[in-house]
């Protein structure tokens, strides 16, 4: 049974709170094609405390699909945590995950996301001042630390799960590595077997269902968080259960409902429109002509010229055959003894 607080979820696969792509739209597309649960992406405490309307906006979700709501937010002050995690649990958020990994400056240097790995009393104090003030599951989302002389992920771990903290997520890089190299799935290991009984979500690398069993086979985690690899392939969530691949027609058509819905949730048609490009690109990639098809987009500037190029482009694309190799087998229980 697949725990995380006082939820049972279907399956162990997650997608990752990634910031301007886990929004509304691609949330309740995940969680339709079987993601188990999909967070926000991170949202700030400050925001959210002073009721900032731009901020606010951020916690729109479908209570119909997304269940269990999970609220990720961002800051390094625990009472500023606690008021913004009461404004979550207000406007609807069942869970309320913690980002201590984002490498950006801008956050780390007011002691937010990854900048919490340097102090880890505080870290603590923000869980404990959360599940004080909200009584919701409290999840984190930790580095492997700092940078490679300081990997105090379970030094951290230990600290958060006395907290009371409710699942871990690891992205085991360093904030020095941001989203360079390659993620040390050992890491994730050696966090199960110092903490068989707190729920570890595996994340980086992800990108195959491949991928995804090998992390769950070779780690022991409980939970593969998958980011980058889900970006215009969230049928993977449905792969991952034995579902097939979509078709071509498919595609089209969920590309098309992606766009509709990112038009409303935006509000702003020619705003809506420059910033699903990126989903587009996303969408497009692997297959042949994506090139010429991310050219064609980034010159329109309407609804309607977007979706008449997405109908000519998706419904007919065929899969680029060049693949990239698979990785080995690694067993990193076994090589950790």
């Amino acid at each position: 049974m697949l725990k995380l607080g006082p939820y049972t979820l279907p399956n162990p696969y997650i997608l990752a709170p990634m910031a301007g792509v886990s929004e509304r739209p691609f949330r309740v597309i995940a969680f339709r094609l079987g993601a188990a649960l999909c967070p926000t992406e991170l949202v700030s405490a400050q925001g959210l405390m002073r009721q900032n309307q731009r901020t606010l906006k951020y916690l729109r979700y479908d209570p119909a699909v997304e269940k269990p709501y999970s609220l990720q937010i961002f800051g390094g002050e625990p009472e500023a945590m606690a008021q913004a995690a009461q404004v979550g649990k207000a406007a609807g958020a069942q869970v309320i995950d913690i980002n201590m990994g984002c490498p950006v400056k801008k956050v780390v240097r007011n002691g937010a996301g990854s900048g919490l790995l340097c102090d880890v009393p505080r870290a603590a104090d923000i869980v404990r001042a959360i599940r004080e003030a909200t009584g919701l599951p409290v999840t984190c989302k930790i580095r492997s630390g700092w940078d490679a002389r300081t990997l105090n992920y379970l030094k951290v771990a230990e600290a958060l799960q006395e907290a009371g903290c409710a699942g871990l997520a690891l992205h085991p890089r360093t904030r020095e590595q941001g989203y360079s190299g390659q993620a040390n799935w050992a890491h994730i290991a050696d966090l199960k077997r110092h903490f068989p009984e707190l729920p570890i979500m595996g994340n980086g690398d992800v990108k195959t269902v491949a991928d995804a069993h090998r992390m769950l086979d070779s780690t022991g985690c409980d939970f593969v968080m998958i980011g980058r690899g889900a970006l215009g392939n969230p049928w993977l969530f449905r792969e991952l259960q034995g579902g097939p691949p979509a078709t071509p027609e498919e595609r089209c058509e969920l590309v098309l409902e992606h766009a509709r819905a990112h038009a409303e949730f935006v509000g702003d048609a020619l705003g809506a429109v420059r910033s699903f490009r990126r989903h587009l690109a996303w969408y497009a990639h692997g297959l042949k002509g994506a090139a010429h098809f991310r050219s064609e987009v980034n010159g329109l500037d309407s609804p309607e010229a977007v979706e008449d190029s997405v109908r000519r482009f998706f419904a007919g694309a065929d899969t680029d055959p060049t693949a990239p190799l698979e990785e080995p087998e690694v067993d990193y229980r076994a090589a950790l003894g």
